[in-house]
């Protein structure tokens, strides 16, 4: 039959994809504005039955879901309430069949900004819930044949089919929010490469696994055992949990009733095929991580996943003709450290504040000013995926690399959005000021530790024995954590925060590379020797012992310390460690 054509309607904004990222800038407009709101998907079932990766929140994500979104019932009613980020390393003198056998590195308090483990499926279902209780929020799916007419001027036009219907409207805005599908960056030719090639298969498990159990000390042995001192007595499953290996890592999520399971893995260093299918990665996780062997064979798998690369950029993602891209329609790096939510939380700040902008020259200058933003919040990430990543097989120097990111992440990342500073001109303006100081050094300081790391893998033996560190011993996170208390600040203020965080992650930097000098050439009085401190060009950074070892020997007879700001013998159990295995060496 002929299809019935509608009259031509119109909206304020219609935003093409029903995922998380559409959704939530229904949301966010719907409860900021009085704009019509049209969302489109292809798919005849939102939320899908098949299981969604990428449940993982940290501060970003879980502030925008749940302060921004008005979402913190739902969550704490309806997901786990997530216990940080903790990771895992196999110990050479242990056999890792068992849990205790592991070494870890955590924060030990819960972060102050709840953060949560999301079952995907059923937050969408929720947001399209509360989104459709709007009058002024419309839905339509399925639809086919979709056409996006963009104008320079004046509304886009919007057609597509809807059963036996054929649709066109008009907006003022359109938004994509299709993720990998990429409808404008891939209709306007935007699409770009980067240097990242990894790739990740995962599934999902019925039931929790807990890691406590994988072990075999009796129930009581277990409460009771001395690690506890160290690790506290908070559930561990409730974490992401990572175990770690030179350039992968395999996480463990817990949802209510399933676990998520996922391997993340540069394809230079791992087959793809080894990992391609759900038997043959519960195999490979089995054999890696032995402890295992005793949960997942037994395990029934609900569903999987993979991508064979996963990230890539994009010349433009928002523009003063009134379109944008919001979550992974745009960009993507890496899923570690669990970015994917707080990409979708700063696109959809900035891009919901461009709507609400009437005056074209203004939203000019936001649009520019907003694209500079997203990019070299994305470029500054792509060191930390491209440089350093087979750093993460070590439990020393992935220490070094995340609390170095962390901190920065809590001070550029968290305390701005929690300000509501990202719209404001003014301090966008101080912001890449501040920003830009630290783009050098973070590139040297991921070069240094990726070369710290080979030399180490040379140079040393691994750990034989499980460590347990807290990233919060190195004073300069702690620092870069309290800026989570410091809300409703003006401009100005925000500022001076800003400048003393850039001070203090500039003395962390420094600190990271006198520590690993010292462990390089052998000596603890490397780290407070004055005048090697102060040598230190962050600038400029070469990883070579030779130069350090000279250059220690003209500032040896120095006698006065450098003065850092927290205790320097944060990392000591790793040098401890490390002499440890030096003198069992050469006793053999």
């Amino acid at each position: 039959s002929e299809l019935r054509t509608f009259q031509t309607e119109t909206y304020d904004v219609v935003i093409v994809g029903a995922g998380l990222a559409g959704l939530t800038l229904s949301r966010q407009l719907l409860l900021n504005s009085d704009k019509r709101i049209l969302l489109i998907d292809r798919r005849a079932e939102i939320p899908p039955r098949k299981q969604k990766v990428g449940e993982s929140l940290v501060q970003v994500g879980g502030y925008y879901f749940g302060k921004v979104l008005d979402l913190e019932e739902h969550l704490f009613c309806e997901h786990f309430m997530k216990y940080n980020l903790r990771f895992y390393w196999k110990s050479a003198g242990r056999e890792n069949r068992a849990f205790e056998d592991y070494g870890q590195a955590f924060i030990r308090p819960f972060s102050n900004i709840p953060c949560y483990q999301l079952d995907r499926n059923k937050l969408e279902k929720e947001l399209l819930r509360l989104n459709r209780e709007n009058e002024r929020f419309t839905f339509q799916a399925p639809v086919s044949d979709l056409e996006v007419g963009l104008s320079d001027e004046g509304s886009h036009t919007v057609q597509f089919k809807a059963g036996e219907q054929a649709v066109c409207v008009t907006a003022d805005w359109v938004v994509d929010a299709t993720g990998r599908a990429k409808l404008l960056a891939r209709k306007m030719e935007l699409e770009e490469t980067n240097e990242i090639d990894h790739g990740s298969s995962f599934l999902w498990v019925d039931g929790l696994v807990d890691l406590d159990k994988l072990t075999d000390l009796s129930h009581k042995e277990s409460r009771l055992k001395r690690d506890r001192m160290a690790l506290g007595h908070l559930p561990t499953w409730l974490a992401t949990n990572h175990f770690m290996g030179e350039g992968f890592w395999f996480w463990v999520i817990p949802l209510q009733g399933l676990t998520s399971l996922g391997l993340v893995y540069d394809n230079a260093l791992i087959p793809r095929e080894s990992v391609s299918t759900p038997e043959r990665l519960m195999e490979w996780i089995c054999k890696e991580f032995p402890l295992f062997e005793r949960d997942l064979p037994h395990r029934k798998i609900l569903d999987q996943g993979f991508y064979r690369s996963f990230a890539y950029g994009c010349a433009q993602t928002i523009n003063k003709s009134k379109w944008a891209m919001t979550g992974e329609s745009g960009r993507f790096s890496d899923p570690l450290y669990s970015p994917g939510s707080d990409f979708i939380a700063f696109h959809n700040t900035l891009i919901a504040d461009a709507i609400l902008t009437d005056d074209p020259q203004e939203l000019q200058s936001k649009c520019n000013l907003y694209e500079l933003l997203m990019r070299s919040i994305y470029e500054s990430l792509l060191p930390t995926y491209v440089i350093s990543y087979d750093a993460l097989g070590d439990q020393e120097t992935f220490s070094i690399k995340y609390t170095w990111e962390l901190s920065v992440y809590f001070s550029f990342f968290v305390f701005p959005i929690i300000n509501d500073l990202c719209t404001d001109r003014r301090f966008v303006l101080s912001y890449f000021r501040y920003f830009s100081q630290l783009g050098p050094v973070n590139k040297n300081l991921q070069q240094f530790i990726s070369a710290y790391y080979q030399w180490k893998k040379a140079e040393r033996s691994p750990a034989a024995e499980p460590i347990f560190h807290d990233f919060t011993q190195v004073g300069a996170l702690r620092k870069a954590e309290s800026t989570f208390y410091q809300v409703g600040l003006a401009v100005e203020e925000a500022r001076k925060v800003m400048s003393e965080q850039v001070d203090s992650l500039k003395e962390l930097a420094r600190y990271f590379v006198a520590y690993m000098c010292s462990m390089v050439l052998e000596d603890k009085d490397v780290l407070t020797n004055r005048q090697f401190v102060e040598q230190i060009d962050l600038g400029h950074l070469t990883f070579d012992p030779e130069a350090m070892r000279r250059q220690y020997e003209v500032c040896a007879d120095d006698t006065e310390p450098y003065a850092w700001s927290f205790d320097p013998s944060a990392l000591e159990a790793f040098r401890e460690e490390s002499s440890r295995n030096m003198e069992n060496a050469a006793a053999m």
